[in-house]
């Protein structure tokens, strides 16, 4: 795979997801490495990024946006040698995910732009499912690696196209999950009752993984957090600005990201984003 420390990984940001996939590298047999803004107490953390990427053969990235990862590869860059691979999983805006490309190259280092989709539950059981961007040959080359985090892989094509694939399926998530709440709300406000209408959902040609996963959960006023609020905020702001590049007109995310934004500033953004049903449910 490359001349620097054939099975040595290192993982950076170790949230609900990076920190699954550091204990499955481990048990799978890699050498890892990791590190966290706040220490988690993992095997193998390193008191620093600089620390935790020195002499991996890949540097696998886990960060939660786009700040903290500008901020972290900065960090790394001095340190970086040619011919490691650096695989950004964190769902970025489609500028920085091409700041990336350029600072690996100019490093000689090799890249692909790699989210994914899943969340804690998938990442614990390696069910994650990658969305790869960059050279085709890169991406074959690191399938059995990918594979120990996931079910399978998608290439899409250049460094991007992976990026903008992620964003455009979380746009239809969050739109969901609010046309979830809100029909849960005006049915429930009517007098049918909740498992009515999940019974009624999962015989319509509406049903989907999704309204299965999240219905039971928001009907209980369970919002453990799979994946964020503040991260599904995060990911339509940057849905907005790919469909601003594009000259569209996207009002339904727009109007979703207010509302997520609304609640985030009600203190809801750690929670999961299905707590978008919260407000409605708690007037009943």
């Amino acid at each position: 795979m490359s001349n620097l420390l054939v099975g040595r990984v290192a993982v950076l940001g170790l949230g609900i997801i990076g920190s699954r996939a550091c204990l499955r590298l481990a048990d799978a047999g890699w050498q890892v490495s990791c590190w966290n803004r706040t220490p988690k107490g993992l095997p193998g953390e390193a008191e620093s990024p600089e620390a935790a990427a020195e002499g991996a053969a890949v540097i696998s990235i886990y960060l939660k946006d786009a700040p903290a990862v500008r901020a972290v590869v900065d960090r790394i860059g001095p340190f970086l040698k040619p011919g490691q691979i650096i695989l950004n999983h964190a769902t970025l805006d489609l500028e920085t995910t091409k700041w990336l490309e350029n600072f690996c190259l100019e490093r000689s280092c090799r890249f692909l732009d790699t989210p994914f989709t899943g969340s804690k539950m998938a990442s614990e059981s390696g069910q994650l499912f990658y969305y790869v961007g960059g050279d085709a040959a890169l991406a074959k080359e690191l399938e059995s690696f990918l594979g120990v985090t996931s079910k399978g892989q998608l290439y899409c094509g250049e460094v991007g196209t992976a990026t903008v694939l992620k964003l455009a399926t979380n746009l239809i998530s969050a739109c969901t999950v609010q046309a979830m709440a809100e029909s849960l709300a005006i049915a429930t406000h009517h007098g049918v009752s909740a498992d009515c209408l999940i019974k009624a959902v999962s015989e319509n040609a509406s049903a989907s993984g999704l309204t299965a996963m999240k219905f039971p959960l928001m009907v209980a006023g369970n919002y453990e957090t799979h994946f964020s609020l503040a991260n599904m905020g995060k990911d339509s702001r940057y849905m907005l600005a790919l469909s601003e590049a594009a000259g569209l007109k996207t009002p339904a995310i727009e109007a979703v990201s207010k509302r997520m934004g609304d609640l985030c500033d009600q203190g809801l953004g750690e929670m999961d984003f299905s707590v978008l049903a919260k407000p409605y449910l708690e007037s009943l």
